[in-house]
């Protein structure tokens, strides 16, 4: 075993949050001692000398605690480079890196593995790879950063409060770059993989200082804990606190798709809580728009308030457009109930499905819209053989909407003044032969409704005297049975589908 001296500075990999706990790295060159089986030397004309050191050879750094292990080493004192070839193994306090090749560039302080390459830091966090270019800390020139090509993967393993690991956090992208210890940034197809999701997209920011992680280009999150969701949008950011997810914010083109619930918006902000989705707000100038099993629901904002990401609660702020399907076993329409308002508020039964089973979707419970209220509820015509729906509409300061099986059961409109509505009464097939002759005239002094607008009965919108001669006979044609006009509805309910309309008199 023959020994050889020579100086030469190596630098260190860290990543993640080890350089707190392990101290600042190594700087300045060491000398290294060498042991090695054989030796050939050339002098050079500048007196510098190439070394070719083969069989067993140990670099050692005492000064730093530094060992360094291959088959063979090629010295080239001109460059300042020396060369490890075969089953490299470098080890030191920080860092442990194993590789089929290393390159250190002594007067640039940079070290290049290639082939093979696990780098390893003692809190068990882990870069894997082809190839890592490392660039050592200059003071008062550059921080330690280091870039890795051809598509590596990043398992960073933090420690929690109490010292004890968590999972590990995956980063694979065709290239990445680290700067410092906590800033990884990567490009081109990066996947990131956490304990509560799997991300996508083209680009990414990660400081793990801040616990921010931000996905540019395309980006794609899908919640893997509980009931999943995906999130898309133009920039998606990860927010983390004392390594526990807290919120995935989306911004531009944003839209968070759920098993209860699809949601889009300019910015859509979910807030995480126990790795499950908890609460979603959306917001925007294109307006947010919430859509679940039953309802669909238009606003400048959408609170959706769902623990243990279950649909319960939802909240639409300032021009609120609440729609759903009518109940058509008696009619044919291609029209929705309309509920609007400044705010509308949506109760889900979330306890009910729960119950009866954990994958059903919550059905809607109740609607109340508060503000110049209005709604229109499309109901069966009096005349069952009629496939046109009767229409009526409210407004007032609050109007509630009760529903039973996901149908409407009950509306109910209250105002401080006296609250107005409207009843639109299809036009039957009856009415119309009467008005064209076929029944006979009404008796003098009897109440006869004015000639109806085709599909709808005025009668039974405004109720007005039927038109007269100048002599003061009834037309020549005959109108249909008198209709009672309406009376303004107080406050109070309108009964729904389920409630039977009044006979004709």
């Amino acid at each position: 075993m023959k020994r050889w001296a020579a100086t030469g500075g190596f630098m260190l990999l860290a990543f993640g949050s080890a350089n707190a706990q392990l101290g600042p790295p190594p700087s300045g060159r060491c000398a290294l001692n060498v042991s090695f089986d054989r030796i050939t030397s050339i002098q050079l004309p500048s007196g510098q000398r190439n070394s070719y050191l083969g069989g067993n050879v140990v670099a050692r750094c005492p000064s730093q605690n530094l060992v360094l292990k291959s088959d063979s080493l090629e010295a080239y004192g001109d460059e300042g480079r020396f060369f490890f070839v075969g089953h490299v193994d470098y080890a030191e306090p920080r860092l442990n890196l194993k590789s089929d090749y290393l390159t250190y560039f002594q007067r640039e302080e940079r070290l290049l593995a290639y082939l093979n390459v696990d780098a390893r830091l003692p809190s068990g966090s882990q870069l894997l790879g082809s190839h890592l270019e490392f660039w050592r800390a200059i003071p008062n020139v550059r921080q330690q950063h280091a870039t890795s090509i051809s598509r590596p993967t990043i398992s960073v393993v933090e420690k929690d409060s109490a010292g004890k690991p968590q999972p590990p956090v995956t980063v694979t992208g065709n290239s990445i770059w680290l700067e410092g210890d906590s800033i990884v940034a990567s490009s081109g197809e990066v996947v990131v993989v956490r304990p509560e999701l799997t991300a996508t997209g083209d680009s990414l920011f990660l400081d793990g200082g801040s616990g921010l992680l931000r996905l540019m280009r395309s980006p794609r999150v899908l919640g893997s804990k509980g009931r999943k969701f995906t999130l898309v949008g133009e920039t998606i950011d990860v927010l983390s606190k004392q390594r526990k997810l807290e919120r995935v914010l989306s911004k531009a083109k944003a839209e968070a798709t759920s098993e209860d619930l699809d949601l889009k918006s300019d910015s859509i902000d979910l807030r995480i809580g126990s790795d499950v989705l908890q609460r979603a707000i959306a917001w925007g100038s294109s307006r947010a728009r919430a859509v679940s099993s039953s309802q669909s629901i238009l606003a400048d904002s959408i609170d959706v308030v769902m623990p243990g990401q279950r649909l319960k609660e939802m909240h639409a702020v300032r021009g609120a457009v609440a729609e759903g399907a009518p109940d058509t076993t008696r009619f044919r329409t291609a029209d929705k109930d309309r509920l609007t308002g400044d705010t509308i508020v949506a109760h889900f039964d979330t306890a009910a499905s729960v119950i009866k089973d954990s994958t059903s979707k919550p059905k809607i419970q109740r609607l109340i819209s508060t503000s110049h209220a209005t709604s229109i509820q499309h109901l069966p015509a009096r005349d069952t053989l009629v496939r046109i729906p009767a229409i009526v509409y409210v407004k007032g300061q609050l109007i509630t909407v009760t529903f039973d099986s996901g149908a409407v059961k009950r509306v109910r409109v209250q105002d401080d003044s006296l609250a107005s509505g409207l009843y639109l009464e299809p036009e039957t097939d009856s009415a119309r032969t009467r008005r064209n002759g076929a029944a006979p005239a009404p008796a003098a002094g009897s109440s006869a409704a004015p000639a109806a607008v085709p599909g709808v009965n005025p009668g039974a919108a405004t109720g007005n005297p039927p038109a007269t001669t100048p002599s003061g006979a009834p037309p020549t044609a005959p109108a249909p049975a008198p209709v009672p006009a309406p009376r303004p509805v107080p406050s109070g309910s309108v009964p729904g589908p389920t409630t039977a309309p009044p006979k004709r008199p």
